[in-house]
């Protein structure tokens, strides 16, 4: 397995990896617009401060993380937002591999922690509690709709 840094370059790759996992189950999000399914993308992978990571087995990716360096006054984060793993090869400990690959470069980079969101009612959450992470007790995300 390899961890490869992505940029907007991956573009085509990211879209289709992405399009691919969560447009099936448990996720069933409709990306059937491909012009928001770009801007998403791009919200993510097309800023200075983002940070798009793959993981490649055999020239093929089977992981992916999307999301952004944050700068904290608690320290450096890399913060989340998109974190997958090809649905045909869940179960094989590639998401927890690759959580440890992404732990280590940050580590290199001097980035202090890892901060996301999931639902409880998704198989993410077990995922991540197993992985070592907690959940924020102080922690509340609002949503209002305009």
């Amino acid at each position: 397995m390899e961890l490869r840094t992505l940029t907007i370059e991956n573009i085509e790759e990211i879209k289709s990896f992405f399009f691919d996992i969560f447009t099936k189950e448990p996720w069933n999000d409709d990306w059937s617009d491909i012009n928001q399914l770009h801007a998403y993308i791009m919200d993510l992978i097309g800023n200075l401060n983002s940070l798009a990571l793959g993981l490649f087995e055999n020239e093929t990716m089977v992981g992916l993380s999307m999301g952004s360096i944050k700068h904290w006054y608690s320290g450096t984060e890399y913060c989340i937002d998109e974190f997958c793993v090809k649905t045909e090869e869940q179960g094989r400990g590639i998401g927890t591999q690759f959580i440890k690959e992404i732990e280590t470069f940050i580590k290199q980079r001097g980035i202090k922690q890892i901060f996301l969101q999931t639902e409880r009612s998704v198989p993410a959450y077990r995922f991540y509690k197993k992985n070592g992470f907690f959940e924020l007790e102080d922690h509340v995300s609002f949503v209002k709709e305009c």
